[in-house]
């Protein structure tokens, strides 16, 4: 019996962000059974916390899609260092604590009522070969018109943005045709973003990734990538707040900061199941 947390992430309200379950004391689990329960709870991510490898770090993180393993993604990182530290842990460093994953060393800081990542470098970046533009747009009943700009945003999960015309643009996508993207041999993980002409939101996010949960309902990954791409480009300030899931009835919101070469992502999170579970 392990310990268990179930955590919304990138939310204040239970129900309205995006969930991460993660299993508490994990070194006893080989990977078949971490990508087992992964499928079972079909989350977009499951996690397990295990002691690191390096001195450095204050626990090392395992992250599974009912698809398979993810070397980074955002609200599963945002949500374990909540669990962690509702667990007890203590950061060796007072003011951040440190996360060892597949990308690396990755900086967790408390801001305020907020948890906030410092986002890895993008392995991948860079414009977007048209042609592979045009078979995601097709695939998702968009016209040329409605794309301003394509970039790769893949910080481990493999992202490619599409920055649409506006946020309307936005919402106005049919999600059920995000199957259409690896069946019509598409890149199949897409993130879409638009600009608010105004309000409290700058940016709204869509995410779509048919090998896992179709869309999902906030992403952390995604908006560090598209942060580190629009904010550069001078589309974006360099603090905002993204809006994200509001397709799926959700209600996520995303901060975004950039502290010189630093982009910090945060969110609010909220414990809503802790118990045990026997794997």
């Amino acid at each position: 019996m392990l310990p268990f947390s179930q955590v919304d992430v990138f939310t204040d309200t239970l129900g309205l962000g995006n969930p991460v379950a993660v299993v508490h004391d994990a070194d006893g689990l080989d990977e078949d059974a971490m990508a087992a329960f992964a499928r079972w709870t079909n989350l977009s991510e499951t996690t397990f916390l295990l002691t690191p490898t390096v001195p450095d770090a204050d626990y090392r993180l395992r992250i599974f899609t009912p698809g398979g393993e993810l070397p980074f993604a955002g609200h599963p990182t945002l949500g374990s260092a909540r669990a962690w530290l509702e667990a007890g842990g203590q950061p060796r460093s007072g003011d951040r604590l440190v996360q060892e994953c597949g990308v690396g060393l990755v900086a967790v800081r408390p801001d305020d009522d907020l948890l906030a990542f410092a986002a890895p470098e993008r392995m991948r970046s860079g414009p977007v070969d048209p042609a592979e533009v045009e078979a995601v747009t097709s695939a998702l009943g968009l016209h040329a018109h409605d794309v301003v700009a394509a970039h790769w945003c893949d910080n481990g999960p493999g992202w490619m943005g599409l920055l649409l015309r506006d946020a309307a643009t936005v919402l106005a996508v049919d999600g059920d045709r995000a199957h259409l993207l690896g069946a019509s041999g598409a890149h199949d993980k897409v993130g879409l973003v638009g600009l608010h002409p105004d309000g409290d939101v700058a940016l709204e996010v869509r995410a779509f990734f048919p090998g896992g949960v179709g869309e999902d309902p906030v992403t952390g990954s995604l908006n560090a990538a598209v942060a580190q791409w629009l904010v550069a480009e001078g589309t974006l300030p360099d603090r905002y707040v993204a809006a994200q899931g509001t397709a799926l009835g959700r209600r996520g919101r995303v901060h975004v900061e950039r502290d010189g070469d630093t982009t910090w992502v945060g969110g609010r999170t909220v414990v809503g199941i802790r118990g045990t579970v026997a794997l």
